[in-house]
């Protein structure tokens, strides 16, 4: 049975580096999506258009990477079947947006909450749909990554007031320091 499995990271580059691993791995582009903003909260056409450009032509995911607005969370760059389905529910004026993709793909509100807030904020998302035998190769190369650690993120994201992803907030901007 096909297994998704999903890692939050704090910034594209790392997120297209564990895309990168996962291909030379062996897992198919067709079954990793990657979603995320850069670090600053900004993204726009040129920087998808440049991450996809910098991969050297490489076939694969990465070479297929493009911008998608996403309710609450505003334009990103994306590629694979999590971007596919945000997209469709997008056009189709579904609800759920990328929550409603992380659902679909198995994970429980509360997860796709997080990840979706996650991207918010300008971190990146990579996510992996696989098979039993191939669950422990994903989960080294995510894990390898150093991914954020989703219970103590959750908990500066509480601290801080929230409680859920809300697709009708505005841009995010930290906090002055």
């Amino acid at each position: 049975m096909t297994r998704t499995i999903t890692r939050s990271y704090d910034n594209h580059e790392t997120a297209r580096s564990v895309v990168d691993q996962l291909e030379a791995a062996g897992i198919s582009s067709s079954d990793v999506s990657i979603v995320g903003r850069n670090g600053d909260g900004e993204t726009n056409a040129a920087e998808g258009a440049g991450i996809g450009a910098g991969v050297g032509g490489a076939a694969g995911l990465l070479a297929g990477i493009g911008l998608l607005a996403i309710p609450g969370i505003g334009p990103v760059v994306a590629a694979g079947w999590l971007a596919s389905t945000a997209a469709g529910a997008v056009a189709g004026a579904a609800a759920g947006g990328l929550v409603g993709s992380f659902v679909k793909e198995g994970h429980d509100k509360e997860e796709a909450e997080y990840y979706a807030e996650t991207v918010r904020r300008g971190g990146s998302v990579v996510s992996v749909r696989t098979e039993p035998e191939h669950e422990a190769t994903v989960e080294a190369i995510l894990d390898g990554a150093t991914p954020i650690d989703r219970s103590s993120r959750e908990a500066e994201y509480r601290a801080g007031g929230w409680d859920r992803f809300d697709e009708n907030a505005g841009p995010y901007r930290p906090p002055v320091v």
